[in-house]
Formats: structure tokens, C-alpha cells, sequence
């Protein structure tokens, strides 16, 4: 076991198939970036590895927890359990910060290690307050989401997903719902948790981004991993269908 996450035969339709066969495994320590235009996949295979999406068929497995969506536990205690121990390894960053608006920053960081963790308050506290200083949010605690710029909510999204000790960070286009200009002081944040070895999976259109980042790199297209390898699939890919999106994205002129 020694990839930290294993996916395999994932498969998931609503009106049409979305995810048709997914395999894909990452080593501790790793960046895996998703690519892949508009409707391939991206966001539901991510969304299914902490079962926000529960896919028809196929096996998802965290370190030592795993779900065969095919052949689950049976009993419905069996299979909650399951889901609950899949989502205890995993931290979501969604594509909004999703934060509470009537609590502080500092509330929004606790209110996961406190009362879904069970986790002493202080030690809560000084763990929150130590994120927000990774992040560069550093005596914010205060702050409300509304007085505090895209960025700097997206950062504390970030934060809050930390703060509840995951082994695997899972992020959804993090910068999609920023202006340009913001964009940055979140991938360099990314960038940081990449180089002190967080294991992420991050979907993004972030080429350059991803490029600089990933240890590997997953090209979805209608719900299938077209292309996958190192950073060199953004700079030298083999498949014809990669070089095309890419070209589309990099020079949309």
C-alpha cells in the first residue's frame, strides 16, 4: 500500500456518463493536477473521492480507508462509516470559500476540530492561528469573511480545510471565482503546501500553474484519463486531443 490515494473503475452518470473507468493512484507527498475542458469529468471525480458525489461503480481508496462503490458494505451503519472514514483523510477547498459569514475567520478555522473532531478548543485555537500565518492571514482572527478580499477568503478556505488535519487536500479550481489580480496570492499559497509535501489533487485551468506545481497530471476528456504523466504532458503531450486544449487555453487568440 504504498500509494496514498488508489482510484479504479470509477464511473458515475447523472444524465449521461460523466466519469467512464477511472484509474488513477498518488504517493504521499505528491501534486496531481486534473485538466480537461468544460463537462470532462474534472470536478466530479474530485467531488467522489470524498464521496460528495457517490459514484455508481468503482474503488476509492485514502491511506487505510476504502470504498467499493460497486460492492458496498452492506447495512446502511456499514456504509456511513465508510463514507466517514474516507472524509476524515481528506480536506475539500471548493471553487467559493464556502465560509460561514455571521462567524469570524477564526471560528470558521475552529468549528471543524472542535465540534466534528472533538478536539480541545485552545489547541484548536493555536493551530487555527498558526494556518492563518501560513497562509498570510496573520492577526485577521477577528475579521468577518465580508471585510476581507476574495483572495483573503479563499486563503482562509484554504486554512480551514488545513485545520482539520487531513492527509490529502482536495481543491476545486481554487482560483476560478477570483479576479485576475487575486489569483496569484492564492497559487503561491498552493505552491507552498506542494513544496512542504502536502499530497494535493488540484483541478485547475492553470496551466502554467500546473505545470510548475504537479509531480503528475491527469487530462481528462469526456470522463476519461486521456493523458497522464509528469509536467512534460503541458509542455511535450502525446496525444493529439492534449495538444489541441492546450493550444486552445494557452493561446485562446
Amino acid at each position: 500500500m504504498s500509494e496514498l490515494i488508489e482510484v479504479r473503475g470509477l464511473e458515475k452518470s447523472f444524465d449521461q456518463p460523466v466519469l467512464r473507468g477511472v484509474d488513477f493512484t498518488a504517493a504521499a507527498g505528491t501534486a496531481t493536477a486534473v485538466l480537461g475542458p468544460s463537462g470532462s469529468g474534472k470536478t466530479t471525480l474530485l467531488r467522489s473521492l470524498n464521496v460528495l458525489e457517490t459514484p455508481d461503480a468503482g474503488l476509492v481508496r485514502i491511506s487505510d480507508a476504502r470504498l467499493d462503490f460497486g460492492e458496498p458494505p452492506a447495512g446502511k451503519a456499514a456504509y456511513r462509516q465508510a463514507v466517514k472514514a474516507l472524509r476524515a483523510r481528506s480536506g475539500m477547498v471548493f471553487q467559493s470559500h464556502n465560509l460561514f459569514p455571521h462567524r469570524t475567520v477564526l471560528e470558521n478555522l475552529i468549528e471543524g476540530p472542535v465540534q466534528v473532531q472533538r478536539r480541545d478548543r485552545a489547541e484548536a485555537v493555536e493551530d487555527a492561528r498558526a494556518l492563518l500565518a501560513q497562509v498570510g492571514l496573520a492577526g485577521r482572527d477577528d475579521a468577518y469573511p465580508a471585510q476581507l478580499s476574495g483572495g483573503q477568503q479563499q486563503r482562509v478556505g484554504i486554512a480551514r480545510a488545513l485545520a482539520l488535519r487531513p492527509e490529502v487536500l482536495l481543491l476545486d479550481e481554487p482560483t476560478s471565482a477570483l479576479d485576475p489580480e487575486l489569483v496569484g496570492e492564492v497559487l503561491d499559497v498552493v505552491r507552498d503546501l506542494a513544496q512542504q509535501g502536502w499530497t494535493l489533487v488540484i483541478v485547475t485551468h492553470e496551466v502554467r500553474f500546473a505545470r510548475d506545481v504537479a509531480d503528475q497530471v491527469l487530462f481528462l476528456d469526456e470522463g476519461r484519463i486521456v493523458e497522464r504523466g509528469g509536467p512534460e504532458v503541458l509542455t511535450d503531450p502525446r496525444e493529439e486531443r492534449t495538444r489541441r486544449f492546450l493550444s486552445r487555453v494557452l493561446d485562446p487568440g
